[in-house]
């Protein structure tokens, strides 16, 4: 008996590091290049087909988070631009704005249903990124982060120029944007690697929920956690 509890206990042991590691790894995804543009109100052109599903279980906190409320996320990019597509399970009421305004930038759309995108664009310089939003309606904002230890810059003025498309399906939406590379002050070429991470914030309180690509195991829900953002390489 003394034998098996203790068989036990080193299996639960083990259990718990290795599940601490891989919340510490930092999870990587690949933008797959296209050599050809298109609109991105084309929510079902072929060419995301070549782009690998990057999927989001879990809550910022490394909590999974039930399917009704998951997603992934498809990356691509051009000698012009950067794509990226979301599709998200949809099993509860939409938490959106009556009246969307797609001409300008939405403010405080993270109070309302969204999924994001974090890039930092020079590793060395990962506190500063730049965040996109868009919403089931289409309306969007981009920002310009500064995240100091102590404090956090927001460039409001940041124009990116970014277009947006969205669809709204039977328990499921679909999000995606374009953004040219003038936006970021660099173009990258392939084998590059970016940091960020990939966000999705839905529902109401008490039981809103903020997912993560790489959880930032905040004590409190927190998006904004630079340390914890994974890799994103370019590819061929």
């Amino acid at each position: 008996m003394k034998l098996i509890l203790s068989i036990l206990l080193i299996l639960a042991f083990s259990f718990v590091i290795n599940a601490q590691t891989s919340m510490d790894e930092k999870p990587k995804a690949e933008i797959k290049y296209i050599a050809e543009d298109f609109p991105i109100s084309e929510l079902d052109n072929k060419l995301w087909k070549k782009a690998k599903s990057v999927k989001t279980k879990h809550y910022w906190s490394g909590e999974k988070a039930p399917k009704g409320r998951r997603f992934k996320t498809k990356l691509l990019w051009s000698d012009t631009s950067l794509y990226v597509r979301f599709e998200a399970n949809q099993k509860e009421p939409l938490v959106v704005n009556e009246n969307p305004n797609l001409e300008v930038k939405t403010n405080k759309l993270w109070e309302k249903d969204v999924c994001e995108i974090f890039l930092a664009p020079r590793k060395e310089e990962f506190r500063k990124y730049f965040e996109f939003e868009v919403a089931p309606t289409g309306e969007w904002i981009d920002l310009g982060i500064h995240q100091k230890p102590d404090e956090r810059i927001t460039d409001w003025d940041y124009k990116s120029g970014m277009k947006t498309a969205a669809r709204i399906e039977d328990k499921k939406v679909v999000m995606a944007f374009k953004v040219k590379w003038k936006a970021f002050g660099v173009t990258p070429k392939a084998g590059d690697v970016w940091l960020g991470n990939i966000l999705r914030a839905m529902g109401k309180d008490p039981n809103r929920g903020y997912l993560a690509w790489s959880p930032t195991l905040s004590e409190k829900p927190n998006f904004h956690v630079p340390e914890k953002f994974g890799e994103f390489e370019f590819v061929k």
